[in-house]
Formats: C-alpha cells, structure tokens, sequence
C-alpha cells in the first residue's frame, strides 16, 4: 500500500467515525444543555460554589461569571506554579519564573495551551494534574456554554435570559467531558500512552550515553488534551512523542477526539432551535473547508520535488516516520482548523505552502470545525455576517433563524471578527519592528517572518501550536503572547454573549417567500465563502511576506 492510499484511507476511517457519532453525541449534549435536572455530584458542586443552578442569568450576569471563574483559574495556576519547589511531587523542579507562570497560567485557562517550556523538564506530577490537566477540563466547558448562550439567543425569544453560567460550566464537565475522556484514557493506556507518577529515570541510549525521563499521569492528560482542544503536552514533543502517542492508530484516534466534540455541537445547535436542518447547514460548512484543507495539505506535502523527495514518499522532514505524511497532514490540518494546537509534527518543518495552510486554518477563527464551543459560535457569528452580506445584494432587511439582524447585531458580529486579526497582527509588526524579539529567531527572511506571524495567530486565536525554530520563552514573548491570548479569548466573548441578549429579546419573524433559505446547500456555499473571502482580505498581506513568499521561491 502506498503512503497516499493509505493517507486517503484513514481520512475515510476518520469520517465514517465522526459521522456514526455525530447524531448520538449531538443529541446528548441538546440534552444535558437543555435538562432542568441536577444530578446528585452537581448539586454537591453548586453547594460548595455557593451557586444557584436554576437562576436565569442575562447576558451580563453570564459575562461576569465566566470572567470571575477564569479570573480565579488564572490566579490559582499562577500560584501553583509559583510554588512548585515546595510542593510534593515536584520532581525536583523549581518554581517558575514569574513571566513563565503568567503565560502559562492564561494559556491553560484561555484554552490555549501555548507552552514555552520543556514539560518534562519543568512541571512536576501536582501542577501538571491538579494544575494545567484540571484547567483542561474547565476551559473546555467555559466556551461550550458560552456557545450554549448563543444558541439560546437564538431559540429564545421576548426575554433577556441566557440560562445559567455555573449550571452549563458543571453540566458541561459532568455529563459530557468527564464521561468522554475516561473512555479515551482507557483506549490510549490499551495503545501503549503511559500512565503513573513514578519519577525521573535515567535511560540509556542507542549510541552511548543516557538521557532522563520522568512518568507521569500522560494517558488522562492526553484524552481531555485532545478532546478539549486544548493542546498542551506533558512533553515537548507534545503528540509526536511515543509516550504521549505512540501508534499510527492512536495517533488517528487522537485526531478522533479532536474532531468529535466540535463536529457533533452542530446537531446538538439544530435540535435546540427546532430544526436540525439549521445543524446540517453548519455542519456542511465545517466539513467542507476542513476536507479541503486536508486535500491541500496531503497534495502540498506528497508533491516531489527531487529524488530526495521521491525517495521518502513525499515530504517527511520533520514528521514521525510512524505516522507518515497522510496522518501527519490530516493531524496539523485538524489541530490548526481548531483551538487545539496539539502537533504530531513539526509544522515549521512542512513545505512553505503546507506551513501557510496551517497559518490559514487559524486565520479562519479555527470555525472548521474549529474549538470545542468556540468553533460553533464563531461559526453562528460568521452565518450571520453571511446572511448580512445576502441581504444587501437582495435589498431586504436579513434574518437568520426567525431573528432581525439589526445595526446592533452586525456591529456586535464585526467587532467579533476584528478582534483577533487586529491582535494578530500589531503584535507581530510590532515583534519584527523592535530589536530584542528578532534575536529569537533562529531563521530569517520569509521563514522567520512566518514564526512570529504563526505565534502571534495562535495566540490570539487560542490554539497553542508553534512554528519550532523560535524560542519564545523571554519576557517579551511571555507578556505580549499572554496579553494576545487574554484578549484573544475574552473580548470575543463579550461580543458573542452581548450578540445572544440582543437576539433573546427580539420578537420571532414569521418566514416569508422572500426569507433567505439559511437551511439549504445554496446558503452554505455562501457562508463557505464569506469565510474564505474575509480571511483572505484581512491576511493575505501578511501571507504574502511569509508562507506564500517562502512556497513560490
């Protein structure tokens, strides 16, 4: 079997998966986003929050709580890391540096995951469990409610209520998170990912010499890593390190649980308003810039180009030989189309178009199917802009889902998709234009332009994958990438909870011959587009001086 047939023949694997889950899941999480029954271990919860579960919240009331609990989560990572060296099970390890454990601190809690550290060589068995593997779980279920908020605004109506934020952030972990990655762990410690809290170990090598490796809880990190679109490894490595990812199989089923949760919320989105038609819509959307993503990526990193080519098959620099160009690209293609910025490869190691495909999928806002929560009401954000853009051509007032999309509401979509371009990009112009952030680089010209240019977008766009060759563990990169992931996270969903109250108290549109059919292939070819058309205009400057300069040379 070739390395292209069996590239295409895992992606079929793969989508024949998603879709066998797609309807049970979806439905699942209509369910327990829609229930007003508390489980037992819930009620427990709330009690020790001091939280009432069954108190309707506005848009406001929603905002301050997901602000408050992120503001907690980051000042307790933040300490824990501080303490480090006087905690047991530290392995040895001292405290982090004030600048690292910010950084570190809002990436966990932002869902971003970014990591300018050695995690081997850095955390000990209590901050990597009781620290960043907790933060996994939570961030996850923060921005699944806010998106449950959203879907609410547009179900709803003659009301200001959104639900309740310490009701969905426990259901959230509870019923779907937990459940799911216990079954994860347990297939990933069958596929050979280790488990336990033994120490480090000295380990000898094939050549001579010997190196140190520590244990650790890696199976259980690595299923809510994966299925939270998290991102963040126990080693550095992160999933191209046999401990952490060790088969071709696993290493399909960990693309698996990156992809489930994001894919399946469309359905869970089409029963709460009534019709899963709506869900189909979106999903479409999802599907087909994430399969042609992947179609891109296999043709830029199978295509030869010299007999050093010819002979590997393909572009295997910077790629696990056990994976391969098919797993590896469909891999970087998923982590990059959502907040999840695991990496099986080295995406700076990619041909100049492969790495700009990666760059992309995270200029699209990671909707494809983008982060678990974030990619559907970055989706919904962006369905509204297109049935705007619909509406112009035609000369009518739009709609989307029986709802007026007013001044308020496009405002409130615009400042969304202006957010993180505008981080992404000042950031980066002004790393290049001062002295010190270029001494990091170790490549130049168009190359180096891309490393900053893909820190600054993953940032900004929570993902936490890097461009290797950049070493951004300094004060500046620690501040100004902590900031973009803050505001990155955060200020989207101002305008996205803001979005939802405004929608709840609308009045429903009756539908009439001449309402945009927002259901039908026809509206998802142009929602497709108004995607691809954005991004592009907002990036392919930056673009230019970076990956396409680098592909084209």
């Amino acid at each position: 079997m070739g390395p292209i047939t069996a590239g295409v023949l895992q992606l079929v694997a793969l989508t024949g998966a998603l879709a066998l889950v797609h309807i049970p899941l979806g439905n699942h999480m209509a369910r327990v986003y829609s229930s007003r029954r508390h489980l037992r271990i819930e009620k427990w919860i709330y009690q020790g929050i001091g939280a009432d579960p069954d108190t309707e919240m506005t848009w406001t009331a929603y905002l301050r709580g997901v602000l408050a609990f992120s503001a907690v989560g980051v000042l307790f990572l933040y300490g824990l890391q501080r303490l480090q060296g006087v905690l047991p099970g530290s392995l040895g390890f001292d405290a982090i540096d004030p600048d690292q454990a910010f950084n570190t601190a809002v990436s966990f809690v932002t869902n971003t995951n970014w990591q300018s550290y050695y995690g081997e060589q850095a955390m000990g068995h209590v901050v990597q469990t009781a620290g960043l593997a907790v933060q996994n779980f939570v961030s996850a279920a923060v921005g699944m409610a806010v998106a449950v908020a959203l879907v609410r605004g547009f179900a709803r109506s003659r009301t200001g209520e959104l639900g309740n934020f310490w009701s969905d952030l426990v259901r959230g972990v509870v019923r779907v998170l937990l459940p799911l990655a216990f079954v994860a762990a347990v297939v990933l410690v069958a596929c050979g990912v280790i488990q336990n809290f033994s120490g480090i170990h000295e380990v000898g090598q094939f050549m001579g010499g010997s190196q140190q490796w520590n244990g650790g809880a890696v199976a259980s990190q690595e299923a809510i890593k994966e299925l939270g679109t998290n991102g963040g490894g126990y080693f550095n490595a992160n999933s191209a390190h046999p401990f952490e990812n060790p088969t071709p199989f696993s290493n399909l089923f960990e693309i698996f649980l990156i992809l489930v949760v994001p894919f399946s919320l469309p359905r869970a989105f089409g029963v709460m308003v009534g019709s899963v038609r709506q869900g189909y819509a979106i999903l479409a959307a999802m599907g087909t810039i994430w399969l042609g993503f992947v179609a891109l990526m296999m043709w830029t990193e199978f295509a030869h180009h010299g007999p050093a080519f010819d002979l590997a098959g393909g572009a295997m620099e910077g790629k696990e030989a056990r994976f391969g160009i098919g797993g590896s690209s469909i891999f970087a293609v998923s982590t990059t189309l959502t907040s999840t910025g695991a990496v099986d490869s080295f995406h700076s190691s990619f041909t100049g178009l492969g790495g700009g495909l990666t760059l992309l999928g995270m200029m699209l806002g990671e909707i494809a199917p983008g982060g678990v929560g974030s990619g559907l009401y970055g989706m919904l954000i962006m369905a509204v802009i297109a049935v705007f853009i619909a509406g112009l051509m035609v000369g009518r007032t739009p709609e989307y889902l029986g709802k007026k999309i007013g001044t308020r509401e496009i405002k409130l979509a615009a400042l969304y998709i202006l957010v993180t371009p505008a981080l992404a990009l000042v950031l980066t112009a002004f790393a290049m234009a001062l002295p010190t952030p270029p001494h990091s680089m170790t490549n130049s010209g168009a190359h180096g332009f891309s490393e900053i240019l893909y820190a600054y977008t993953s940032a900004a766009n929570n993902n936490g994958s890097a461009f290797a060759g950049l070493n951004a563990d300094t004060q500046w990169f620690n501040s100004t990438l902590g900031l973009a992931m803050l505001f990155g996270r955060f200020v989207p969903m101002v305008f996205v909870l803001a979005l939802a109250g405004s929608l709840a108290r609308q009045t429903p549109v009756p539908a009439t011959a001449g309402t945009l059919r927002t259901e039908k292939p026809l509206f998802t070819g142009l929602l497709v587009g108004a995607i691809l058309i954005i991004t592009g205009l907002t990036y392919f400057p930056a673009l230019a001086l970076g990956p396409l300069a680098e592909g084209l040379a």
